[in-house]
């Protein structure tokens, strides 16, 4: 909730309308010389996982690096898409984690990586797994495809790139919402076991055309 009432994401900046330090809305905290953002903590996700706050994640790096991708599919045949990209990664030993988003109307397929990994390289990855679904299924795009996360290769200038909401916050997951699902998209008994278990990909297997994904 910024200073206006309105809800939104933002960075958690300590110095945030501080009086005398804080220059917002004329000044960006991108570009402000007084930011000291708040570091991700146990109680910051206690707080997410007890719905008390709704907690965000830049996926980029300063370095233009990122430790994860996510497939975001909204719109009307998001359901049938998230799980045709799914297959085309199960066919590809990729192991991704399907999440229901917060509306319960779309999906995020994330994928993790062993190491923090260019966002150019893993942009490249979420095309290649695009372009095979589509290969193995209807040869055209997937309407429900929004976007990546990262949406950028590179950090944009004064700003933080895309923002992607993290799953499992109590308020949507109490209706069946941002939570992990099965190829069926029945939802795991067990998310926090699915998410141990996940195998974070290794660097050979997110360069892309290293090993050309298959439509299979």
């Amino acid at each position: 909730m910024n200073k206006a009432g309105k809800p939104g994401y933002s960075p958690l900046c300590t110095n945030k309308w501080k009086p005398g330090v804080c220059k917002l809305p004329v000044i960006k905290c991108s570009v402000c010389s007084y930011s000291l953002y708040a570091p991700i903590t146990d109680d910051i996700i206690r707080q997410h996982l007890r719905g008390e706050i709704t907690a965000g994640i830049y996926p980029l790096l300063v370095d233009n690096r990122c430790h994860f991708l996510a497939i975001d599919f909204d719109d009307a045949d998001w359901l049938e898409d998230a799980r045709a990209v799914l297959q085309t990664c199960l066919d590809n030993a990729l192991p991704a984690a399907l999440e229901i988003s917060r509306s319960g109307e779309g999906a995020h397929l994330w994928l993790f990586f062993a190491n923090a990994t260019l966002a150019r390289d893993a942009r490249r990855l979420g095309a290649a797994l695009i372009s095979a679904t589509c290969a193995r299924t209807r040869q055209l795009a997937l309407k429900s495809y929004d976007r990546l996360f990262p949406n950028q290769d590179a950090m944009p200038n004064g700003g933080f790139g895309n923002l992607i909401a993290l799953p499992l916050q109590k308020e949507p997951r109490d209706l069946g919402r941002s939570v992990f699902v099965d190829e069926n998209l029945q939802q795991l008994p067990d998310q926090w076991a699915f998410l141990e278990n996940i195998r974070p990909l290794p660097q050979s297997l997110i360069v892309v055309p290293a090993k050309p994904l298959q439509p299979a």
